[in-house]
């Protein structure tokens, strides 16, 4: 293979791109290196071509790289840092590219953070990896006619969603293959704990981001068949034997320090209905469950350790959604966390029959232990909106909180027994006939600190999560398909 591919690197200085251009000019595969800047740079690097952009994430910039896509295969560099192609990586990367047909290849990597080089496995690409931040690392290799095929179709000009759009473009007529192989080395600047990063996609300065993202992938959904109407079934709330309107749900593992105050504030609620409290204490050894027991006067609680010992948070929840003193609704409470204030409960019942909703979710303010806001503060899921909300869900990591459901549909679907995730696997499903109904009053504080179950993971662990969850979006994505052919 002689020089079949061209490459787009951001360039800001001579500086910056040299290491980057000299580890791709060391390659007989590559034809030319283009230097997108955006600051009218007016520095040159020799046999390297620059071109003015306005963003490398902009529909303008991603037609431009279609036009200068002479070559089989087209490479895309996302980050200003230094990269380091390992031996034979590109004939590695487009050798796959060939046997496998892929429109995308892209493959594991290493990182340098502070002098310290860390492995960075990636994951496989599903039809449900529609988040807008799945990570391909910052190597991408398309094959060009399937590029050029893909931008002949965008007829939206996006600021921020054009590299998004792109592949969510090619992953229609072709496959998108990683390779699960160490083949470059890339600067890693973003040192956040994964805690830290994962409500980027709420955090309000990115709200026009978001809306482009939502548009793109809307636009993506109608394309493969899995866009959803707002048309939605009733729900009617009137089955009987609930004994009480409804149940907050606590599963709790091994929180001590914290369990008392969500005990509280729940037994502190105002309502015009009966209410009980539900804690599913998952064999705790650390006192947790005395904790709970020092409540026991008060009538409301009941506190259950179920017999089964292989049980996940969403198997605590089937546990206390199955029992017989749990109400209409069912409604959540993490053991670390509290409700705003004594009227959280009457909002979320009386927004079910407001809304005629089967789910209903709220917002939230971030806090550390010690119950004080920090960054990015209120997350009131705002990109949520009835007309669209069932559609953006499969592009975003979760739904918000707190959660509560209508109990008789919550007992026919079930929880997933699953630790991480069960949530937002109940809203697709909930959302693909149902309303969903949405608070926007801060209802909920929601502690962030080192025992949450994903303030600070490591890569393998992470990349666990995405998967599960890019699975769940991809059975919904299949299951709303099937819908659609169904109707017609």
């Amino acid at each position: 293979m002689k020089s079949t591919i061209n490459c787009f690197i951001p360039f800001e200085n001579t500086n910056q791109v040299k290491e980057t251009v000299a580890s791709l000019q060391a390659s007989d595969l590559v034809n030319e290196i283009f230097l997108f800047t955006d600051n009218n740079c007016n520095e040159t690097i020799a046999d390297c071509q620059t071109i003015n952009i306005d963003s490398l994430r902009s529909t303008a910039t991603i037609k431009k790289i279609a036009a200068n896509a002479n070559t089989a295969y087209t490479l895309i560099y996302t980050k200003a840092a230094d990269l380091r192609l390992g031996y034979f990586a590109l004939e590695r990367m487009l050798q796959i590219a060939k046997d496998s047909g892929a429109g995308l290849i892209y493959a594991d990597h290493y990182q340098v953070t502070d002098e310290e080089k860390k492995n960075s496995p990636l994951i496989a690409y599903q039809k449900g990896s529609l988040r807008d931040d799945f990570n391909f690392g910052s190597v991408l290799i398309y094959k060009s006619e399937e590029l050029k095929k893909a931008v002949s179709k965008m007829d939206t000009d996006y600021k921020f969603a054009g590299i998004y759009d792109l592949r969510l473009k090619v992953s229609q007529e072709a496959d998108l293959v990683h390779i699960n192989e160490y083949l470059y080395t890339e600067a890693e600047n973003d040192t956040r704990k994964s805690g830290e990063k994962i409500f980027d996609y709420v955090d309000p300065k990115n709200r026009e981001v978001q809306v482009e993202m939502e548009k793109a992938c809307t636009d993506h959904l109608k394309a493969v068949g899995g866009y959803l109407a707002p048309k939605f079934k009733d729900v009617e709330f009137n089955k009987a034997g609930f004994e009480y309107e409804a149940s907050v749900i606590i599963p709790v593992r091994n929180r001590i320090r914290t369990i008392a105050d969500a005990i509280k504030s729940v037994l502190n609620q105002k309502t015009n209905f009966k209410f009980n409290l539900i804690i599913v204490d998952n064999y705790s050894t650390d006192g947790t469950g005395e904790a709970i027991d020092n409540f026991a006067s008060d009538e409301r609680l009941i506190h259950i350790i179920p017999e089964n010992k292989e049980l996940g948070i969403g198997g605590c929840w089937n546990a206390g959604v199955h029992h017989p003193k749990c109400g209409k609704f069912s409604v959540q409470l993490d053991s670390d966390d509290v409700y705003s204030d004594e009227n959280t409960l009457q909002k979320i019942v009386d927004a079910f029959y407001a809304q005629n909703c089967a789910m209903v979710v709220g917002s939230y303010m971030l806090t550390d232990f010690d119950m004080k806001m920090i960054p990015p503060g209120i997350i009131d899921h705002k990109e949520w909106t009835p007309e669209n909300g069932r559609n953006n869900a499969l592009r975003i990591n979760g739904l918000g909180a707190p959660r509560a459901f209508y109990t008789p549909l919550l007992r026919e679907i079930k929880v997933p027994n699953t630790s991480y995730g069960e949530d937002y696997a109940l809203g697709l499903q909930f959302s693909r006939e149902y309303q969903i109904g949405r608070i926007y009053d801060v209802l909920y504080l929601c502690r962030r600190w080192d025992d949450n179950s994903d303030a600070s993971l490591d890569i393998v662990k992470m990349n666990a999560h995405n998967t599960y969850k890019d699975r769940i979006r991809t059975w919904e994505l299949q299951a709303r398909i099937a819908l659609n052919k169904k109707s017609v």
